[in-house]
């Protein structure tokens, strides 16, 4: 049996006037710490929208201020600058990657979401997302929707979550690459492995972690099907339990020198 031959979620019953809404809100419904809505993107007091800090340098500089506090907070010291910007990289990498992925996943669906069509509050860990359309399966109850673009098969729907994923995160990549200082590879390892990290969380909250392991493997086969995204997701069993090693290092152990990450590539 092949990856996109495994067991996958039935269509939803009914179709929605956001298509997405429902594998959002089951978001929610397991992890209550990231709240993701089908709106347009806000601006107001806590918000930040995607276009902002693709484009604003002011926005970047406030979101990895954010991320200097909350360093202080969490370590009683300060975090080198460059290593505080990959923090702030990734916490907008990883709940980000979810409105995309999670659609995917349990319902078949690919919003399209660039950058002018989502916003995000730390604060509060919240998500506005507002897709200009959406990939599905010929199958797909909402398949006659203006806005779906219909593709035939899954190998077709994985491809255009890369491309719609890889859309979004490119302009954001390339506003944090001078404050994070490494090159494009590694902002898109370390993007792959928010990719992988997120998903693989949620579906192991929902008890499907042996089919996101599957869809995972499929999506991100480390060949020129990939491409920008770097890697694998590389899982394997350890002891009984599902492991991987990252693709990237996210640098904490500059933070806490004797703590290292379970899934680092230093400790490999």
């Amino acid at each position: 049996m092949t990856a996109h031959q495994v067991e996958q979620c039935p269509p939803p019953a009914t179709t929605d006037s956001r298509p997405c809404r429902a594998s959002w809100q089951r978001l929610t419904e397991v992890f209550a710490d990231l709240r993701i809505h089908p709106a347009a993107p806000r601006t107001g007091p806590g918000w930040t929208t995607a276009a902002a800090l693709a484009a604003d340098p002011a926005a970047l500089d406030a979101m990895i201020a954010f991320d200097e506090r909350l360093g202080l907070d969490l370590y009683g010291a300060p975090a080198r600058p460059d290593v505080t910007a990959g923090f702030s990289l990734h916490r907008y990498a990883w709940p980000v990657a979810l409105a995309f992925t999670l659609p995917w996943f349990l319902e078949r669906r690919v919003p399209v979401l660039p950058v002018d069509r989502l916003s995000i509050s730390r604060a509060t860990g919240e998500l506005t997302a507002r897709p200009t359309a959406f990939h599905c399966l010929p199958d797909d109850p909402a398949a006659d929707r203006p806005d779906a673009l219909v593709v035939p098969d899954r190998p077709a729907l994985d491809s255009a979550l890369r491309a719609a994923l890889a859309e979004h995160l490119a302009p954001v990549l390339d506003a944090f690459r001078p404050r994070v200082r490494r090159g494009p590879r590694t902002l898109w390892a370390l993007a792959t492995d928010d990719v992988v990290d997120g998903l693989w969380y949620l579906a192991t909250l929902l008890g499907e972690e042996p089919r996101a392991v599957a869809d995972l493997t499929a999506l991100l086969p480390g060949d020129a099907s990939s491409a920008p995204f770097v890697g694998v997701p590389g899982f394997r069993e350890e002891g009984g339990t599902r492991t991987r090693t990252r693709v990237s290092c996210c640098l904490f152990y500059t933070v806490r020198p004797t703590e290292i990450c379970f899934s680092c590539p230093r400790s490999k």
